[in-house]
């Protein structure tokens, strides 16, 4: 008996809330087809033209072919068309004071670059041994990265750099200096 008393109690409060549903909604429905007020048959205030000039500035193009490069990164070019969709690298991190996510009792920033630069050549040899002198963060192989996610300047490095090699020189992040590897 209790199992039929639960249902039924069950169907009148589902039927009690469309109900309640139907009402509320019936007002806003009404609203949108209401007689036109006193004020909404009064003429719509006068439109104020913006003066004319004769000189508007140079004309801004929307071209959304070509590269748009920040005026804040400063030396980032455009990736070329035969630069991959994404690839794989390893990251060896240095981190320095001020640097995003850097411990309170994190290196200077000179002592992080020349730490990064000894790195470097070891780092050509044998990439996963060098990986463990850099900081936590450090890896042979952080995954997939796309275009778009890194700094402008750091991903024209990553995404021009040859399958297999090691980048030159150390690269300033907001993260700290990388050693990078381009794995695929």
């Amino acid at each position: 008996m209790q199992r039929w008393t639960s249902v039924l109690l069950g169907f009148v409060f589902a039927v009690a809330l469309v109900a309640l549903a139907l009402k509320v909604g019936a007002p806003a429905r009404e609203a949108a087809h209401a007689a036109p007020s006193a004020s909404a048959a009064a003429e719509p205030p006068p439109t104020v033209e913006e003066p004319q000039t004769e000189d508007a500035g140079p004309e801004i193009s929307l071209d959304t072919e070509t590269d748009v490069v920040d005026e804040g990164d400063a030396g980032a070019s455009a990736l070329p068309a035969s630069a991959p969709k994404d690839v794989h690298i390893g990251v060896i991190l240095f981190t320095y004071a001020g640097a995003q996510f850097a411990p309170d009792s994190a290196r200077s920033k000179e002592e992080a670059k020349k730490l990064a630069e000894a790195t470097l050549e070891e780092a050509k040899d044998d990439f996963a041994k060098a990986v463990k002198k850099g900081d936590r963060g450090s890896t042979k192989d952080i995954g997939v990265v796309p275009r778009g996610v890194l700094e402008p300047k750091l991903e024209y490095a990553v995404f021009t750099l040859a399958k297999g090699k090691v980048y030159p020189e150390p690269l300033d992040t907001p993260r700290g200096y990388w050693v990078v590897i381009r794995n695929e």
